[in-house]
C-alpha cells in the first residue's frame, strides 16, 4: 500500500540557541493513504471557501475571528479515522548532549526525525514523506536521512523524501496546526482563555481523552505523541 507522511517541526533551533524559548522541541507527522490526499485536499478547501479562509493555515495564526475554521480542521482529521493519523516526537532540550552528535544540533535533529518515522513504516508498503522547507547548513541531510530509513526497513519502500513550502501544501498545513496543538500542551504555553486552548480542548473531547495531551504509548496509533527519554532509565 501506498501512504504519504507530511511532516512540521517546531522550535528546530532549540539545541543552538543561546536563548532558548521553550523546553521540547517537536516534530510532526500527518500520515495516510496516497489515494486519500485528493480527497483530504479538497474537502479543506470547501472549509476554506467556507469560512473566508485564505492564505497559509498554521498554529500561529489561530485567532477568535477564525478559530471555527479550525475547529472543522480538527473534526475532519477526526472524521477519517484511523485513515489519517498524527504521530510526533518531543525533545527534551535539557537531556540534549550534543557531544553525541558531534556537536552539531542540525545533525543531531535529522537523528530525531529518524526516530519519528521509522518506527511507524511498515513492512510492504511505500512511502512518500513531505518536510516543510527548511535551510539546512549541509543540504545532504534529507538525502540521509533516506538512506538510513532505506536501510532500516528493507522490507518496505521509501519512494521519496522532499521538502515543500507549507505555504502551498494544505496537508503540511494541517500537520502544522497538530503539532502546534501537542507542543502547547508539552510547553505549557497556552493561555487560560484563549482560541487556541479552546482548539486544543475541542482536540482532546474528540480524542476521548480524560486529561490534557501527554507522551501517549505506543499502541495509540490515532494521536501518539512519542516523548523520547535520553537519561536512560527503565
Amino acid at each position: 500500500m501506498k501512504f504519504e507522511v507530511y511532516c512540521d517541526e517546531t522550535h528546530p533551533d532549540l539545541f543552538m540557541s543561546g536563548n532558548p524559548r521553550a523546553r521540547y522541541l517537536t516534530i510532526g507527522s500527518l500520515w495516510l493513504p496516497a489515494d486519500l490526499r485528493a480527497d483530504a485536499k479538497e474537502k479543506i478547501y470547501r472549509l476554506r471557501e467556507l469560512h473566508s479562509v485564505w492564505g497559509e493555515v498554521k498554529w500561529t495564526k489561530i485567532s477568535p475571528s477564525k478559530v471555527d475554521f479550525y475547529f472543522e480542521l480538527i473534526n475532519l482529521f477526526m472524521s477519517y479515522g484511523m485513515d489519517m493519523r498524527f504521530r510526533c516526537i518531543a525533545v527534551d532540550r535539557t537531556q540534549v548532549n550534543l557531544a553525541l552528535h558531534d556537536g552539531d544540533g542540525e545533525l543531531g535533529f535529522y537523528k530525531f526525525y529518524y526516530q519519528l518515522l521509522h518506527h511507524w513504516i511498515l513492512d510492504f508498503n511505500e512511502y512518500r514523506i513531505f518536510c516543510d522547507l527548511k535551510s539546512n547548513r549541509d543540504r545532504t541531510r534529507l538525502g540521509l536521512l533516506k538512506r538510513c530509513l532505506c536501510y532500516a526497513n528493507k522490507s518496505s519502500k521509501i519512494a521519496d523524501i522532499q521538502s515543500l513550502p507549507s505555504s502551498e501544501v494544505a496537508l503540511l498545513q494541517l500537520s502544522d496546526v497538530l503539532l502546534g496543538a501537542a507542543s502547547s500542551r508539552l510547553n505549557n504555553t497556552l493561555k487560560q482563555g484563549s482560541a487556541k486552548e479552546s482548539l486544543v480542548k475541542l482536540l482532546e473531547t474528540r480524542l476521548d481523552l480524560r486529561r490534557p495531551l501527554e507522551a501517549t504509548g505506543a499502541a495509540e496509533k490515532k494521536f501518539n505523541i512519542f516523548k523520547i527519554r535520553l537519561e536512560g532509565g527503565w
